[in-house]
C-alpha cells in the first residue's frame, strides 16, 4: 500500500510511509496553463534557439541583430520572438531603432522550479 504521508493514508504494511509527501503545492489550473504556453513555446526549434541565445548574453539580454542568425528569415524571427513574449518567456524594450529582449525572471523561475528534478532515485527497482 502507498502513503503520501497525509494521515489516513495507505502505508507500506508495517506503517512506514513508502513515498515522501509531496514539498510544494499541486499546480492550480491556471499556474498549468501558463506552464503550458512556455512549453509549448519552446516546442519550436527556432524559439529554442532564440531564448538559448538570448539567455546565454550577459543580463540575459540581446538586441533582435544579436541573435537573429538561427536560419530564417528576419521577419520570421520577429514572428518567433513575438510567441516567445505572449508566452510570458520574455519582455522587450524598444532603444532607438532596435529592440532587445530579456529573459523574465518568471520565466526562469518557472521553467526551473518545472524542471527540477530529484536525485537520488533512478525509477523502479528491477
Amino acid at each position: 500500500m502507498l502513503n503520501s504521508g497525509a494521515p489516513g493514508a495507505p502505508t507500506t504494511g508495517t506503517g512506514i510511509p513508502c513515498c515522501p509527501p509531496l514539498d510544494e503545492r499541486a499546480l492550480t489550473a491556471e499556474e498549468a496553463g501558463r506552464v503550458s504556453r512556455m512549453f509549448k513555446a519552446l516546442g519550436d526549434p527556432v524559439r529554442l534557439q532564440l531564448l538559448w541565445k538570448i539567455a546565454a548574453r550577459p543580463g540575459a539580454e540581446a538586441c533582435v541583430c544579436e541573435v537573429s542568425d538561427v536560419g530564417v528569415a528576419r521577419t520570421t524571427v520577429s514572428h518567433h520572438l513575438k510567441k516567445l513574449r505572449e508566452a510570458g518567456l520574455l519582455s522587450s524594450e524598444r532603444r532607438g531603432t532596435q529592440v532587445y529582449y530579456r529573459v523574465t525572471t518568471e520565466a526562469t523561475e518557472t521553467l526551473a522550479r518545472a524542471l527540477r528534478v530529484e536525485r537520488g532515485h533512478d525509477g523502479p527497482a528491477s
